[in-house]
């Protein structure tokens, strides 16, 4: 499997302290898109030699227009997208993380990658289309955080 591309990504699951998390509709404008209309956690792939923390902080905030308080990995997952025509392999690590104090979650602002959120419950998680290996992990996050 030589010929497969291998990124490592940070994702978070964003509590509100509500008993719900925040996940992200992917729009048909975003360019390497292969999962349009399904739903995820905010985050995305890290950059050769950008600390891991920071690649994190940087996605949500790009993705988003949020900062985050905490960020406790909670979960490892991986998935096999084609991305124009190059066979991927994306490893990724799931943060638990919330909101910082006084913010509000009606502050998110989507990027053009995005075309509508969600702050929802573990059984509003359920019926939603999200991208594998999302239903584990936000089934996993509400086990262990609310």
């Amino acid at each position: 499997m030589a010929d497969v591309l291998q990124r490592i990504a940070c994702k978070a699951v964003i509590g509100n302290g509500k008993g719900q998390v925040l996940v992200l509709r992917e729009a048909n404008t975003y360019a390497e898109g292969t999962n349009v209309g399904r739903w995820h956690c905010p985050g995305g792939r890290i950059n050769p030699g950008e600390p891991f923390a920071e690649g994190l902080k940087r996605e949500i905030m790009e993705e988003t227009g949020l900062e985050i308080a905490g960020h406790q990995p909670f979960y490892v997952g991986e998935w096999f997208p084609v991305i124009k025509e190059q066979q991927n392999q994306i490893v990724a690590i799931f943060f638990a993380c919330t909101l910082p104090s006084g913010v509000n979650e009606d502050a998110v602002r989507l990027s053009e990658e995005h075309d509508s959120f969600r702050w929802v419950t573990a059984a509003e998680a359920v019926d939603l289309d999200l991208m594998p290996p999302e239903h584990d992990v936000v089934a996993t996050y509400f086990k262990q955080f609310v």
